[in-house]
C-alpha cells in the first residue's frame, strides 16, 4: 500500500509534554470502544475535527501482516498527510493542519491502539479455540456413536470378527475425516471415490453417474460422504442411483438422487439408513465451506445436495 507522501514521524517521548484534553478525549475513545476499529472511527471523527480535515483514514495491520485500511471518516480528497502511529499503522489525514495538538494526542493514543489490537487478536484466537474444542467434543460424540452398535454387537457375538473388522473400517473413516481438516486446494477425483464407496452396494444399487466436475473435497471425506449416502438410499429401499456434480457461477454441487421410500418412509428408511450418520456428513462439508441439503426427488425417493460456495 503505497500512502503518497512522507510520514509525519510522533514525537519521542522526551519531547511529549503534559497530557492535554485533546489527547485525554482521544484515550478515552479507544479505551471504551467495543473493538479496534470502532475505536479507531471515533477517533478519525475527532482529528478531522481539530484538524479541520476533509477526512482520514486508519491503515493498520491487516491478517496478513500488510497494511489493510480498518477505518474512515470523512471523504479521502485533498492533500494527504500521513502520520505514522509506529507499529499501529498510519493514520492519513486530508486536507487539515497537523500542528502540535494532533501529534501529541495521536503520539498518546498510539500504545492504546497497539494494545488494543493485541487484545482483539488474542480475542478472536481464544473464540476460535473455543470453536476448535466444541468441533471436537461434537465429533467425539459422534465416534462414541456411531462405534456404539458394532461393539456391542460384537460382544454379543460368538465370533465377533464380522463386528470387529466393521468397528475398525468405521476408525478408519472418522479418523480419515477428521485429520482431512478444511482444505484450500484440493479436489479428489469423484469418479473413483464413487467407485470404491459403491463396492458394498453392488447387489443392492444399481448406480449411475455423470461426473464432469470435481468437488472441493479430499479423497477420503468425499468416500465418507458418498459411501454414507448410498447406504441410506440402500436402507431407503432404493434401486436405482444417480450421483452427478454441478457447476453454477459461484458454486459447486454433488448431487445423489435415488428411488427409494424418501424422506417420509418407514422409520428405519433414508434418515438412519448408515452407521457413519448425516451429521458427521454436515460437519464434513462445513470443514470445506459446504453444507448437505436433504429435499425429496419428484417422482419419489431422496435428493441429496453436497453445495460448495467456492468452485474447484
Amino acid at each position: 500500500m503505497a500512502l503518497g507522501s512522507t510520514l509525519i514521524q510522533l514525537p519521542l517521548e522526551a519531547d511529549r509534554g503534559p497530557r492535554d484534553p485533546f489527547a485525554s478525549d482521544l484515550l478515552e475513545l479507544v479505551a471504551f470502544a467495543e473493538g479496534p476499529a470502532s475505536g479507531m472511527r471515533r477517533v478519525l471523527e475527532a482529528v478531522r475535527e481539530e484538524a479541520g480535515a476533509a477526512g482520514a483514514e486508519w491503515w493498520g495491520p491487516g491478517e496478513n501482516g500488510a497494511l489493510a485500511r480498518l477505518a474512515v471518516s470523512g471523504t479521502s480528497r485533498g492533500v494527504r498527510r500521513p502520520v505514522s502511529l509506529e507499529r499501529a499503522g498510519t493514520i492519513v489525514i486530508f486536507s487539515g493542519r497537523v500542528d502540535e495538538v494532533v501529534l501529541f494526542g495521536l503520539s498518546y493514543v498510539a500504545p492504546a491502539i497497539w494494545r488494543r489490537l493485541n487484545e482483539d487478536q488474542l480475542a478472536r484466537a481464544a473464540a476460535r479455540l473455543a470453536r476448535r474444542n466444541e468441533a471436537l467434543d461434537e465429533f467425539a460424540s459422534l465416534v462414541a456413536h456411531e462405534l456404539k452398535a458394532p461393539l456391542h454387537a460384537a460382544m454379543a457375538a460368538e465370533d465377533p470378527t464380522e463386528q470387529v473388522d466393521e468397528a475398525l473400517r468405521l476408525v478408519d473413516l472418522l479418523l480419515c475425516a477428521a485429520s482431512a481438516g478444511r482444505v484450500d486446494d484440493v479436489s479428489a477425483d469423484v469418479a473413483e471415490c464413487l467407485a470404491r464407496a459403491v463396492m458394498p452396494f453392488a447387489d443392492q444399487l444399481q448406480v449411475t453417474s455423470d461426473l464432469r466436475w470435481n468437488v472441493p473435497l479430499a479423497a477420503g471425506p468425499l468416500f465418507v460422504i458418498l459411501r454414507n449416502l448410498l447406504s441410506n438410499a440402500a436402507a431407503a429401499g432404493a434401486r436405482n442411483v444417480r450421483v452427478r456434480t454441478e457447476r453454477g457461477v459461484h458454486t459447486s454441487r454433488l448431487v445423489v438422487e435415488d428411488d427409494g421410500s424418501g424422506l417420509e418412509g418407514p422409520a428405519r428408511g433414508y434418515a438412519t439408513g448408515s452407521r457413519i450418520g448425516l451429521p458427521l456428513c454436515r460437519q464434513i462439508a462445513a470443514r470445506s465451506n459446504g453444507v448437505l441439503e436433504l429435499g425429496s426427488c419428484a417422482s419419489g425417493g431422496t435428493r441429496a445436495v453436497v453445495l460448495f460456495d467456492r468452485l474447484r
